[in-house]
């Protein structure tokens, strides 16, 4: 499992691009629209955005702006976690680890999540496991 760290290298810049990038992927993904999907809304083609997916070419702060809109998330989501030291911040959560959203239980997961259109019924959801992951932490512990 490979845990996403970022460089701490004089190309910031660059780890950025790819950090905002991979954010843009992996919420694309989880949503189950195709990268050609948000190319013909971007007015791009699909392998544009495979090039702003994977930091080859930088999204400009519009594009990126336009994306946030298709997508339905705020524009600070694409940098969030992402400090001036170059690395995630880890908040009171595990370590982020971009192999498991990559796999394919995970957007199933998270594509059912969304689908619950109750927001309070979601808050309960989350509660829960997050209840049963410091559970499970636990036992493990005493273990």
């Amino acid at each position: 499992m490979a845990k996403y760290s970022l460089p701490n290298t004089n190309s910031s810049s660059e780890d950025l691009d790819c950090y905002i990038g991979s954010r843009v992927k992996s919420l694309r993904a989880s949503l189950g629209v195709s990268q050609e999907k948000l190319g013909n809304h971007l007015g791009v083609t699909f392998q544009q955005v495979q090039k702003y997916e994977k930091g080859i070419n930088r999204i400009s702060a519009s594009t990126l702006y336009k994306i946030a809109g298709i997508l339905g998330a705020r524009f600070s989501y694409f940098t969030d976690g992402y400090d001036e030291n170059h690395a995630l911040r880890d908040n009171d959560l595990l370590s982020y680890d971009v192999d498991n959203l990559r796999k394919k239980e995970s957007i199933e997961l998270l594509k059912a999540y969304y689908k619950i259109s109750n927001p309070t019924v979601r808050k309960k959801i989350a509660e829960a496991v997050k209840a049963m992951v410091a559970a499970s932490c636990s036992i493990k512990g005493d273990q």
